[in-house]
C-alpha cells in the first residue's frame, strides 16, 4: 500500500529588528545581516531597519525582505543620535505591526535592548510571538559614555523589563551576560551565542596596488572612530615606539576623525599613521590581507567582530584585556592582551610583535585555526534551534 507523502516542514517566518543593518550601523548590524543570511536559506526573513538617504523603503537583497523606516535627524551611516534612535522606535513599531498583522511571524529576533527592544517586546505582546532578544553589548554597557544605559536608574529599570520579558535572551559573550547580571539584576536564564563571521574568500592584492611599503611592518585597526575605541592610547603608544617602519593604518569613520587626525599631527605621526576612511568589505579584506598585526585599544568591546576578519586573515593581535574578545583572545597564545589606557604596555605589545617572530607565528597560526569555530552557518543554526524549539511550544501551549 503507498504510503501518503509526507508534507515538506513549513518555513519559518522570521522578523529581525534591528535599528542598524548594512550599509549603516557598526558591527551588530553585520551580524544581523550575516545571521539573516544563513537563515534565508531555508526561512522568510523580513528585516525592519532605519533609513538612510539614499536607501529604498523597502528592497529584497539577497533573498532579505529589508523594510526601512524613518529616522530623523541622522547625518552619519555610523553614529546614530539619541533623537533618531527614538523616531525609529516610534516608526518601527507601526512597520512591525502592519507586517505582524499580514504575515504571521513565528518568531522575533530583536537585536539590542535599546533601542530596538521595546519595539520586539510590543509586536510580541500584541500578536503573542516568541522574542528572541541578542545583547550585543554597548546596549546595556558603555563606559565612554555618561548616558550609557547601565548608569541610569530609568534605563536600567526599561531595559530589565525588556530582558525578563523575552522569551530568550542571548549576549555575544560572557562579559555581555556578566554586565546585564552584575548592572540589571537579571536572574533569568541568559545564552551565550557569539557572533557569526561568514569566513569570506579573502580578494589577492599585493602591497604595491595598496600603495603600501613593502619593507614596513604595518599595523591595522577598523572600527567607527569615537571614544569608547579610545585611539588615543593607540596613538601614543606608536609615538613611543621608535621606528619609522612601524606603521598604522586606520579604517573607518566617526565624529572623533578631525580630532584625532590633529592629535597625529601633534605626536609627530604624519608619516606612519593613515586614515584609511570608510571601506568596502572587499578594499577591507585587502588591506587586512596585506597588513601584518591587528590592535584594538578599547575601553570595552562586547565581542568585536573585526577580531574574526582579522583572525581570519591570519593576523596576530593586540588587544586590550576587557570586554568579550576575552572569549577568545588568549595572552601569549594567539594575542598580546594589555590594561585599558596602558600606551607603555601597548608600545611595548607593539615592539614585541614587531621583533619576536616566534610569537608572532604561532599567534597567526592559531588564529587561523580557530576562527573556523565563529562560522556563520554554524551560529545561525544554533539560533535557528531556539526559534524551531519556541514554535514548537507555542504549538502545544507550554508556558515560556
Amino acid at each position: 500500500m503507498r504510503q501518503p507523502k509526507k508534507e515538506a516542514p513549513k518555513k519559518l517566518k522570521i522578523l529581525l529588528l534591528n535599528y542598524e543593518f548594512p550599509p549603516i550601523g557598526g558591527g551588530g548590524g553585520v551580524a544581523a545581516k550575516d545571521l539573516a543570511l544563513e537563515w534565508v536559506k531555508n526561512a522568510q526573513v523580513d528585516v525592519i531597519t532605519m533609513n538612510f538617504k539614499g536607501l529604498p523603503k523597502f528592497e529584497v537583497s539577497e533573498g532579505i525582505n529589508i523594510y526601512r523606516t524613518a529616522a530623523l535627524f541622522r547625518k552619519s551611516r555610523d553614529v546614530t543620535p539619541f533623537i533618531t534612535m527614538l523616531t525609529y522606535l516610534v516608526t518601527a513599531c507601526f512597520k512591525g505591526i502592519l507586517l505582524a498583522r499580514k504575515n504571521r511571524y513565528d518568531v522575533i529576533n530583536t537585536h539590542f535592548a535599546v533601542p530596538t527592544g521595546p519595539v520586539g517586546y510590543l509586536i510580541s505582546a500584541l500578536f503573542k510571538i516568541p522574542n528572541v532578544l541578542s545583547l550585543h553589548g554597548g546596549d546595556i554597557y558603555d563606559p565612554s559614555k555618561k548616558t550609557s544605559p547601565h548608569a541610569s536608574f530609568f534605563y536600567r529599570k526599561i531595559i530589565r523589563g525588556i530582558i525578563n520579558r523575552a522569551d530568550r535572551t542571548v549576549a555575544q559573550s560572557l562579559n555581555t551576560k556578566e554586565n546585564a547580571v552584575k548592572y540589571y539584576g537579571i536572574e533569568r536564564e541568559i545564552l551565550v551565542i557569539p557572533l557569526p563571521f561568514p569566513l569570506p574568500a579573502i580578494p589577492k592584492a599585493g602591497r604595491k596596488s595598496l600603495n603600501l611599503s613593502a619593507k614596513d611592518f604595518y599595523f591595522i585597526t577598523i572600527g567607527r572612530l569615537i571614544k569608547r575605541k579610545d585611539i588615543d592610547t593607540m596613538l601614543k603608544a606608536f609615538a613611543k615606539v621608535n621606528s619609522k617602519s612601524v606603521k598604522l593604518l586606520i579604517i573607518g569613520d566617526g565624529p572623533e576623525l578631525d580630532r584625532l587626525k590633529d592629535t597625529v599631527s601633534a605626536l609627530g605621526l604624519t608619516t606612519r599613521v593613515a586614515f584609511l576612511g570608510y571601506l568596502t568589505d572587499t578594499d577591507k579584506y585587502r588591506y587586512l590581507a596585506a597588513s601584518n598585526c591587528y590592535i584594538m585599544t578599547s575601553l570595552h568591546e562586547g565581542f568585536g567582530i573585526v577580531f574574526m576578519e582579522a583572525m581570519y586573515c591570519g593576523l596576530p593581535i593586540i588587544s586590550t584585556n576587557y570586554g568579550g574578545q576575552t572569549d577568545f583572545l588568549a595572552n601569549e597564545k594567539n594575542a598580546l592582551l594589555i590594561d585599558v589606557g596602558d600606551a607603555e604596555g601597548c608600545a611595548a605589545a607593539i615592539s614585541r610583535m614587531v621583533t619576536d617572530k616566534k610569537l608572532y607565528t604561532k599567534c597567526s597560526l592559531n588564529n587561523k585555526k580557530s576562527v573556523e569555530q565563529f562560522a556563520a552557518g554554524k551560529i545561525a543554526g544554533r539560533y535557528m534551534n531556539i526559534f524551531s524549539e519556541l514554535n514548537e511550544r507555542g504549538k502545544t501551549g507550554q508556558d515560556k
